[in-house]
């Protein structure tokens, strides 16, 4: 039979007995540990759970915000040009592949997290609006007896050549947000795209919402993983696929050096010479090593609640897409 001091500690497991410890703990306790033992250890533990890291720096989670923050808005006007310069251009070949992965149909509200300079959501436009006008060519085949006036007629009346499809490019950064639309009206993109200043971990939509949720390069400088992602299934509709292209771990020892070599002594000169910016670059290629490898970042999607959880490895593992449903 249990003592009431054991029924006391029983009673306050979970999330009970975290509060109670981060107050002290229950007064016998105190009495049964040697003095300052216990607090000494609290205090480290809390320590610990507010400590992160940012690049290979330890920071408080509240401080990683900031300049994660600062990042991006020292880099955003020159973000598109460095991505070119760094990835030699095969960062479009990814995104490329991420649409081909998703394959949206027209008609699918996505959201973009993170897609600050619109890369994604203008593949995304491209993508639907070619689907619509390869669904309206076979209607028109399929109706052989149509004269060509009735034809043009029908091509004028058109009134959304994206099929309904929409996405919402969510940001936390306004200069990015910025950056991404001076790059709409420039390049003409006008229907169907929204944007939209909001934080990844707290996004400002209702609940089940979007049929496709995508995060590029994005994630990996979100303080709480974890909480992004249960927000992501959180806001997709039953159904709805979630897919995050993200840099990993490299599969191949030889390219594994080559690459590092790279990394670190080039990338940040380019970004010193590019965007007068070193230091921004230098977290960049710290905060992907610090990023969980494929299956440990597949296993994180799974604990959020999703399902079908796959991943593809591309270019010998120097990014991955992960893809999951929410089922």
């Amino acid at each position: 039979m249990a003592t009431p001091r054991s029924c006391v500690l029983w009673s306050y497991c979970g999330r009970g007995w975290s509060r109670l410890m981060r107050t002290g703990g229950p007064q016998w306790l105190h009495s049964s540990l040697p003095a300052g033992s216990l607090g000494v250890r609290l205090l480290s533990q809390e320590k610990q759970a507010t400590e992160t890291h940012f690049g290979f720096e330890t920071v408080s989670e509240e401080e990683k915000g900031g300049k994660v923050y600062q990042v991006f808005e020292s880099v955003a006007k020159k973000y598109d040009l460095m991505n070119d310069m760094m990835s030699l251009g095969i960062h479009r070949v990814w995104k490329d592949m991420l649409l081909w992965k998703m394959n949206p149909f027209p008609g699918t509200q996505l959201l973009d997290v993170a897609g600050g300079t619109g890369d994604i959501a203008f593949r995304f436009l491209n993508y639907v609006q070619a689907q619509h006008q390869r669904k309206q060519k076979r209607q028109l085949k399929a109706q052989q007896n149509l004269s060509w006036e009735e034809i043009a007629k029908r091509y004028q009346n058109e009134e959304d050549p994206l099929g309904g499809s929409r996405v919402m490019i969510c940001d936390i950064n306004r200069e990015m947000l910025k950056v991404g639309r001076k790059k709409a009206s420039d390049q003409g993109y006008k229907a169907g795209l929204a944007w939209v200043l909001g934080d990844a971990e707290e996004l400002p939509f209702d609940d089940h919402k979007f049929d496709v949720y995508t995060i590029a390069f994005g994630i990996r400088n979100v303080t709480h993983i974890d909480q992004a992602l249960q927000e992501a299934h959180r806001v997709l509709k039953p159904g709805g696929r979630f897919l995050c292209l993200e840099f990993s771990q490299v599969n191949n020892p030889l390219i594994s050096r080559l690459y590092d070599l790279y990394s670190f002594q080039v990338i940040p000169v380019l970004g010193e010479v590019i965007a007068g910016d070193w230091k921004s670059y230098q977290y960049l290629v710290e905060s992907i090593r610090k990023f969980p490898s494929q299956e440990e970042f597949k296993e994180m999607i799974e604990d959020a609640g999703f399902q079908k959880v796959t991943y593809e490895s591309l270019t010998s593992g120097i990014v991955a897409i992960h893809s999951g449903f929410k089922l």
